[in-house]
This record gives C-alpha cells, structure tokens and sequence, in this order.
C-alpha cells in the first residue's frame, strides 16, 4: 500500500492514522471539526482526541473530504455507525472505481439494521464498486498510539485486498490475520460493546469477578448465536474479534461502553453520561439496532434485551441482572433450529 486517508478524527481514527505515518505510510486524516483540524494543523497533534501525540511527517491533517480522499490507495474508515452512511456517500463521490474501503467503524446502522460494509456495498460508487473490507479487533486508541503490542483482523472476502493491508500494516507492533468472515468480524465487533455495558453495570454494584466472567462468557454466546444466524462462521467468535475485543471491552478501563454501565450502575441518568463524553460510545446506539436485528432473526439475546431496558426504559440495573440469573434453567449448549438457548 502505497498512501492512505483516514476518515474520522475521533481517537480511534486518529490513534490509526498516526500508526500508519509512524511506520512511514504517506496517510491524510480527516477531522470533521473545523477548529481541531486547524490546530492539529499548527501542532502536528489531535490534542482533543489524542493529546501528547505529534504526529510524523508521512502525516497531513484536512478538513475538506474531497481533499482527504484524493489519490488514496486505500480509506479506512472511522466514523461512528449513526453517521456512517451520511460521510460515506459524501466521500464516494470522489472515489475512483476499485479503490480499497476498509471499515474502522463497530456498529449497527439503527434505521436499516445494516452493517457498515453493508452500507459501502449498497453506496455507488460514480465509476463502479469499490473492495470492501473491515478490520477490527482489541485495539484501545491511546495503546495503539503509544506502541503497545496489538493484534486485529483484517476480513474481506477480497483475499488480494486483504493481504495487502495485513501487510502494509503489520510490523514488530501490530499483528494482523486476515479472515473471509466479514460478517462474523462486524457483529462481534459491535456486540461485544452492548456486553461491556453489562458488565460496567455488573462492576459498578460489586457483584464481583464471577458475574463478570458468567456475563462475559454468556454475552459471547449472544454474539455467536445473532453471527451464527447471519451466517458468520462460529470460530470467528473465539478469535481476535470475538473472544478478543470483548475481554478487552468489559474489563479495560478505558472502555468507554464499560464506562456507561458503571455510571448507569451508580444511579447516573444516561443523558448526563452521555453529555459529558467527547466520542460515541457505540453500545448505546447500537443496542437498539440489534435488538431489532434479532428479533427479525428470531434469535433470542437476553442480556442485550436487559441492557435495553436499563438504557431506554430505565429499568433498576440492579432488577435486569437479577432478572438475568433467574431465567428459566437450561442445558448450557442447548439449541434449536434458530439457535436460541
């Protein structure tokens, strides 16, 4: 890979951007926000989402899209699902055909209950589709910015264009595998956040490290179950993606859908929470668009339905996590033609 833009200046996008100028890969970042791009500008830093981090040269910072994307060999994607589709489509305008688009973004769009390689893949392109792919995995920002060992996935059903980036990215630091689950890498991804409500909620009213382990490990049933049922590959759900990216979520402190759960389970209104946050936590959001998904799907996920009663019908945390322990017992591994349990 040869150059790169980078389309969302969070702490994420940022943290990602500046990784790849780091190992010298020419990257353009993005920044919505037309003061922070200036100043990061002046600074060489993302001092709202990522300060003490000056960026190398191999990086610029821009503000007009059209700017940003121009000549990329490869957009990587970093917006938060609820504007996903909205930014993409303004970007695709300027894309030429068979550009790589890789997905940053842990997600589900809550009016159409589409994955975000679902919305490039439905997104024309002025001169044909692009390859699409998505890389997820236990990455925090301020980790991969300070040069912390990480491992990701990279998933597309493009081996060519995977490859390329598994390659391109990899290094003593990063260790990327690359999957064909699209599918399974996307709802694990964005899942696993609705689990690390849960558990914040769990931490926050001490109920201990064995309700976290049940709620984590039960949470990755819920995550199998929806993926199994989209057709993603059950294995993808013990990897990087899965199993990885959810221990990271539920029990790092800087997770912020961790966070969510932990004022929620102090008694804190969401809109406070919500308020005082600079950044999206994903799990919010994205609680309402796979309790939708899995009722279409006829897939039951309990520990997603309680976290929406806690967020949307302001349920006592304390009652839905009761309520959670005394379901109806069952066979740990029971199954069903829907793959409920």
């Amino acid at each position: 890979m040869k150059n790169a833009s980078v389309v969302g200046g969070g702490s994420w996008g940022t943290a990602f951007a500046f990784h790849l100028a780091k190992i010298g890969l020419p990257v353009r970042l993005w920044i919505r926000e037309p003061d922070i791009c200036d100043e990061a500008v002046r600074t060489r830093q993302n001092r709202a989402f990522l300060p003490g981090r000056i960026f190398p040269p191999a990086a610029s910072f821009h503000n007009d899209l059209a700017e940003a994307v121009a000549g990329a060999e490869t957009v990587f994607l970093a917006v938060p699902s609820p504007y996903f589709r909205k930014v993409y489509a303004q970007a695709a305008e300027f894309l030429p055909p068979g550009i790589g688009v890789v997905s940053l973004t842990k997600g589900i769009e809550k009016q159409t209950l589409c994955r975000m390689s679902e919305i490039v893949a439905q997104t024309p392109l002025p001169a044909g589709q692009p390859r699409i792919g998505v890389l997820s995995g236990p990455s925090f920002a301020k980790e991969t910015a300070e040069g912390h060992p990480t491992g990701l996935v990279m998933a597309s059903t493009d081996r060519e264009l995977a490859e390329r980036i598994q390659a391109s990215l990899s290094n003593e630091r990063w260790r990327i595998y690359t999957s064909r689950d699209v599918v399974g890498v996307e709802i694990a991804g964005a899942l696993k956040n609705i689990i690390a409500i849960a558990a914040g909620l769990s931490d926050a009213m001490s109920f201990g490290y064995n309700a976290r382990a049940a709620l984590m490990t039960r949470g990755l049933a819920e995550i199998a179950r929806l993926g199994t049922a989209l057709g993603a590959h059950r294995d993808t759900f013990s990897g990087l993606a899965g199993l990885g990216d959810l221990v990271l979520t539920c029990t790092g402190p800087l997770s912020r859908n961790r966070h969510v759960g932990l004022e929620l389970g102090r008694g804190r209104k969401l809109a406070d929470i919500v308020g005082e946050m600079n950044e999206t936590a994903e799990g919010i959001p994205t609680t309402v668009s796979v309790r939708e998904l899995a009722r279409r799907e006829g897939v039951d996920l309990p520990i997603t339905e309680q976290v929406y009663q806690v967020l949307y019908r302001r349920k006592d945390a304390r009652r839905a996590l009761t309520d959670l322990m005394t379901r109806t017992l069952k066979d740990e591994l029971e199954r069903s033609g829907t793959e409920k349990t």
